[in-house]
Formats: C-alpha cells, sequence, structure tokens
C-alpha cells in the first residue's frame, strides 16, 4: 500500500488494520515524505540561484548604465541646487516683464519710403482721390540685398632693388593672405561661420554661394583655415600662458573623430580665456603637457584620473557626483540607506555654501574651527558602518574625492561645481555634432586654435570678426600675428580716446 493509498483510509478502515500493518503504512508515509521534502529543498536551492545571479546581471546593467551617463553635461547652475522662485519673486516678474524686452532705442532711418494707398486693400474701390486721415510711420531695419557679383581686385605689386639687402624685395598686397585668391574679408566670414556658427565646410560653401555669389570650394576652405590656424599659433600659445598665470582652471574632455579615429577634444578655461587643444590621449599626459606637473591655482574638473597627477590644489565638480548617486539611488530604490547618504552629503555641501558666504562676520579662527567640523563630518559619513554592497561602492566613489569636496569653501571665487567648463566645452560639442570632426589632425588643429581665439574674445568683451581681420593685417605688414593682449590694449586706448 502507497502513502496516497494510506491517505485516503478513513477512520473506520484505520481502527480495523493491525497495529504492526498500521506502523509499516506510517513508515511508507515518512519515507514519501522525506524524499518530497528533499526534492522540494532542492528546487528552492535552484530558484535562489537563479534569482541571486538574475539580481548579480542586473547590478551590472545599472553599474554600466551609470558609468555611461554619469559624464553627461550638466546645466549652468547644479541640478541639487536650484531653489523654486518665492511666490513674491513670481508676482513680482508678471508686474514688471522681462527685464530689457522691447526697450531698445529705434534706429535713425537711412531712408525714407512712401506707401500710397490707391484702393481699398478690402473692396478694390478707388480712393486716390480721398483725403489721408492720418500718416502711421514705423521703423523697419534690413540687411543689403545679395551683391549681383563678388568684388574682385586685380593686385599689381612692385619689385625693387634694395641696396642694403642686396636683395630684390616686392610689395605686399593688404587684401589678401600671400599666395591666396581669398580676401581677408572672407576669410574672416569664413572663420566665424566655421567656429562661432559651427557651419560645416559643405554648409559654409553654399552660404556663400547663395548670399555672396562667391564660388569656392571645400577643400580651397580647408587649406586657408589651416593656414590661418598656423598663423594664430603664437596667439593660441598666449592663451594657454596666460592660463598658466592665473588662479583657476576649469578642465573638461569630449569625444572628437579624425576620419572615424576616436580622439579627444581637451578644454581648459578660466573667465578670461579659453584654450582647445585636440589629442590621441585623454590621459595624464596631455595634462602635464598643457599645464605642467604643477600648477599654482586651483584646477576644477569632473573627477577624471587624469587630472589627480598635476600638483595643485583641486575642487571636484559636486553636480557629477551628485548625479552619480541619484543613479544608484534611482536603480535600487529598495536600498534606503542610498537615500539616507545623499542627503546627509548634499547637506554637508549646504553647509558649506552658507558657511563661505558668512566667512566675513564670523572671523578667520571661527571660519577656519567650522572648516574643520565640515570635514569631521564628511569623514564620519564615509565611515558608515556596515554599508551594503552598493552603498559601498558609492562611499569607495566619494571616497576617492573625498580631499577636493570643501575646497570651494576655503578659496574665494572657486564654485563647487564645473559648470563653466561644460560652458565652454559645448562650443566643441555643437561643431562635432554638426561636422561630426575633422578629417585630418592639422583641420583638428586648426579648429583649437581657432575657437580658442574666439572663445576668449567672447570671454574678454572683444570682437572676434575685428580681431581676427586686424590680426591677419598686423601679418601681412610685420609677419607676425597681433596678439590679443596688444590688441584688447589698443582697443581701451581707442575707447579713451573715443570718449
Amino acid at each position: 500500500m502507497t502513502a496516497d493509498q494510506v491517505l485516503c483510509l478513513n477512520e473506520a478502515d484505520l481502527l480495523n488494520i493491525p497495529k504492526s500493518e498500521l506502523l509499516r503504512m506510517l513508515r511508507v508515509v515518512c519515507d514519501q515524505l522525506k524524499q518530497e521534502r528533499q526534492s522540494h529543498q532542492e528546487e528552492v536551492e535552484q530558484l535562489r540561484d537563479r534569482v541571486a545571479h538574475e539580481v548579480r546581471e542586473r547590478q551590472k546593467a545599472a553599474q554600466r548604465e551609470i558609468n555611461q551617463t554619469v559624464n553627461q553635461p550638466s546645466s549652468k547652475k547644479a541640478e541639487w541646487d536650484k531653489a523654486e522662485p518665492t511666490r513674491s519673486k513670481q508676482r513680482r516678474s508678471k508686474r514688471r516683464g522681462r527685464p530689457g524686452a522691447g526697450n531698445r532705442p529705434k534706429p535713425e532711418p537711412d531712408v525714407r519710403n512712401e506707401n500710397p494707398l490707391l484702393q481699398c486693400p478690402h473692396c478694390g474701390t478707388e480712393v486716390s482721390e480721398r483725403p489721408i486721415l492720418e500718416t502711421p510711420t514705423r521703423i523697419v531695419e534690413d540687411i543689403a540685398p545679395p551683391p549681383e557679383k563678388t568684388i574682385v581686385s586685380k593686385e599689381i605689386q612692385q619689385r625693387k632693388w634694395c641696396p642694403r639687402c642686396q636683395a630684390v624685395v616686392s610689395s605686399q598686397s593688404a587684401r589678401a593672405l600671400p599666395k591666396s585668391d581669398i580676401g581677408l574679408q572672407a576669410s574672416v566670414l569664413i572663420a566665424y561661420l566655421w567656429v562661432v556658427s559651427a557651419i560645416s565646410l559643405p554648409g559654409i560653401v553654399l552660404y556663400l554661394r547663395t548670399f555672396f555669389r562667391l564660388a569656392l570650394s571645400s577643400a580651397g576652405i580647408s587649406r586657408m583655415l589651416i593656414r590661418m590656424g598656423a598663423i594664430l599659433a603664437p596667439v593660441h600659445e598666449e592663451i594657454r600662458l596666460d592660463l598658466k598665470a592665473g588662479a583657476m582652471i576649469f578642465a573638461d574632455e569630449t569625444g572628437w573623430r579624425i576620419r572615424g579615429v576616436l580622439w579627444w577634444l581637451w578644454i581648459f578655461a578660466n573667465p578670461r580665456s579659453a584654450y582647445y587643444w585636440p589629442d590621441r590621449q585623454r590621459g595624464s599626459p596631455v595634462v602635464e603637457k598643457i599645464l605642467g606637473t604643477i600648477f599654482s591655482g586651483v584646477l576644477i574638473t569632473d573627477a577624471w584620473c587624469a587630472y589627480q597627477q598635476i600638483v595643485c590644489i583641486k575642487q571636484t565638480c559636486m553636480a557629477h557626483i551628485f548625479r552619480k548617486i541619484r543613479k544608484f539611488r534611482d536603480s535600487y530604490p529598495q536600498y534606503w540607506s542610498l537615500v539616507s547618504f545623499y542627503r546627509r552629503l548634499r547637506r554637508i555641501v549646504e553647509d558649506g555654501e552658507r558657511l563661505k558666504k558668512r566667512r566675513g562676520e564670523l572671523g578667520e579662527e571661527v571660519f577656519e574651527r567650522r572648516v574643520g567640523l565640515l570635514a569631521h563630518r564628511l569623514d564620519e559619513l564615509l565611515a558608515w558602518k556596515n554599508p551594503n554592497a552598493v552603498l559601498k561602492a558609492v562611499i569607495e566613489k566619494v571616497s576617492r574625492q573625498q580631499h577636493y569636496i570643501l575646497t570651494f569653501v576655503r578659496y574665494e571665487g572657486v564654485p563647487k561645481h564645473n559648470n563653466f567648463g561644460e560652458y565652454i566645452i559645448k562650443r566643441g560639442i555643437l561643431k562635432r555634432k554638426v561636422s561630426g570632426g575633422s578629417t585630418s589632425a592639422e583641420g583638428a588643429l586648426a579648429y583649437a586654435r581657432i575657437q580658442s581665439v574666439a572663445m576668449s574674445c567672447q570671454l574678454r568683451g572683444l570682437s572676434f570678426r575685428d580681431y581676427l581681420f586686424q590680426c591677419l593685417t598686423h601679418y601681412l605688414k610685420t609677419g607676425n600675428a597681433l596678439l590679443l593682449a596688444d590688441y584688447e590694449r589698443q582697443s581701451i586706448f581707442t575707447e579713451k580716446k573715443a570718449a
């Protein structure tokens, strides 16, 4: 008799079964239940192994997603630092409107155009003989129509014998670079469209042909831009030296393509200068080549390890760190410890920002003591007791940047984020998305040099178009480019003289 048959017996049948037979039947039932229990335990172990494997795979996938998305460009202000406007400010903004909207003074008209009313625009009735009731006016600004043809000039040079040099010398035209058939005005416009407007070379060719009747090839424009980049090499070096002499540098890098091969476009910037540099490497040798092994100011980065080799004071971008922690928090919502860690670290940074603003009223002694307390709070936070595996990985990432988190509290003018560096590098990102990169290393270097000059002019409040024209004119006369510092002094002198 099987165990199932035994379980089907009723009470009357069990009373009629002898005791010895009943004991035997109980042994059969117990053996079968033991076998079933053992098989169930094996199934449970298999299910546990499968679930653990799936959890590990999900964690690996989430980690890959975090590493891929954490370095996306941040906004000008950190996301976690944005405050909602108060109700009173909202009412005030609605009352006053956007500052400066519609208040620009009207320019003086150059042309006066009469618009006669000969017939009714609605029914077509003749009204030419009717008296004029009123003459409302408005100011319209427009640009000149595209020219019918380009300005073609024939440059005649003179050659003479120089008794001092004992050689034949020739005059130079001030309207184009030597051995070039593209004038300076067109060259400056092409460079502006290429770096400031981020238009591709085929787009520039189409634009010049459509609006200026100037027929050029993209290869010819490319050679001209590479030559212009070589002329601006001393200015590029001047910008680099100006950065090294400054008190603060924002650094960042982004991908760049040269014929499909991955390169990197580096930027180093401060509020006055921006230095772009293309390189095949993304490691510390590039940083050492541009900034040297020692920098006397503060270097603000996104925590990329290549910047750790340089000896200087560093500040880590807290927007990147908080964004990475939020990625972990959103990927593992079941771990409340991640939320707690994020809030406590955020509170430390916010307290540091408030302490920095009160430095003057507190005095240096009290200020230094409170900075020490902030550092102690950070140490205690990173010494979290019994963290789970995910929180342990977060703590390890933050611990590597521990000494660069509170730098902004001690040094005036140093922000807690790298948003300025992100702003500077966006110009290169836009160019890469439009053009896809460069077709040669010479073209990438030319772009970096011209873009460095254009962005530095923008940061200093100078006209890039005017500077580039004067720089090329100065090169034609002297054989050397006009440095930005010299042009800046000339502009200040001219403004003072005009005032």
